[in-house]
């Protein structure tokens, strides 16, 4: 049987230009292609789960909009379960504005909408689902209240959770405890550690920091050179697969839903990061968010 995978997150779409490099304050720039996309991490993260071969479900929320129906309509295809996505009468599907420059590189402006919609009771209204899941894959682009009772909730029926901490900021020591695997990038490893590690670069002690803080499991994503995993005592850098990048939009988001369907399938937790990390090396090859995510047979 696939795993059951309950992704609780935000859903966008994203407009996208290729520029020669990102514009700096006050600049205009001529771009180039034009494109409109599906994204934000919680869909992208849903699209990868099943490309990876998940039974996933997306709780979130999108506008009573084209967009909103349009974005449904993308994740049914893919045969995820949107039967929990709730519609708001009066927030706009969120929206993301993203300049890819020559190099890869990305910038991102969100308007999240109906992302900010989601709701504690609306978690709470589906603790049956949440209940049923083999791994619950959360991110911080809905509110804060909202990832606290989902994460609770998956604590009392002891269901582990994947928390991909992006945006970055501060978590709750209460909560740390209960996050099963915490996987940020080396900047959000420095923004959750607190004041003062902003500028600490080596992830070692990155993750050493986060485990003082109460994480179990850490999983530090560092790119092309693959991503750090670290549990209290032992760390293990399972190195990655470098490629020619053409747009690194949703490199993270595909780590993280292969990660979650490799995670609950058994497999060893190494096995799984470099898993992962096959399909983020395939998907930085391809423009946009959840065009790039590659299915399993183009990784295996």
């Amino acid at each position: 049987m696939k795993p059951r995978i309950l992704v609780i997150g935000s859903a966008n779409v994203d407009m996208i230009i290729k520029v020669p490099h990102i514009p700096r304050p006050g600049e205009t720039i001529l771009g180039g292609d034009f494109f409109k996309v599906q994204g934000g991490k919680g869909a992208n993260q849903a699209v990868a789960a099943a490309r990876a071969g998940g039974n996933v479900i997306f709780a979130g929320c999108v506008g009573n909009d084209s967009l909103g129906a349009d974005t449904l309509t993308c994740l049914k295809k893919e045969g995820i379960d949107v039967s929990f996505v709730k519609i708001s009468p009066d927030k706009p599907t969120g929206v993301a504005l993203i300049n890819v420059a020559a190099t890869g590189e990305n910038s991102i402006a969100v308007a999240p909408g109906a992302n900010h919609a989601v709701t504690p009771d609306d978690i709470q209204a589906i603790e049956h689902v949440i209940a049923e899941a083999q791994i619950v894959l959360l991110q911080h682009e809905i509110p804060v209240p909202a990832i606290r009772t989902a994460i609770e909730i998956a604590s009392v029926h002891k269901i582990p959770v994947i928390l991909n901490p992006a945006p970055a900021f501060p978590i709750a020591s209460d909560l740390l405890s209960k996050i099963e695997y915490l996987t940020p990038n080396e900047h959000e490893a420095a923004m959750i550690t607190g004041p003062g590690q902003e500028d600490e670069t080596d992830p070692h002690r990155l993750a050493a920091r986060l485990i003082e803080m109460g994480c179990g499991q850490i999983i530090i994503t560092l790119g092309e050179k693959g991503a750090l995993y670290a549990t209290p005592g032992r760390t293990d850098l399972i190195p990655g697969f470098p490629v020619k990048a053409v747009d690194t939009t949703a490199a993270g988001d595909t780590f993280n839903g292969y990660l979650a369907v490799a995670i609950a399938s058994g497999k060893p937790i190494q096995e799984a990061i470099r898993l992962a990390n096959k399909a983020a090396s395939v998907s930085v090859t391809r423009m946009g968010a959840q065009s790039s995510i590659p299915v399993l047979s183009e990784i295996e």
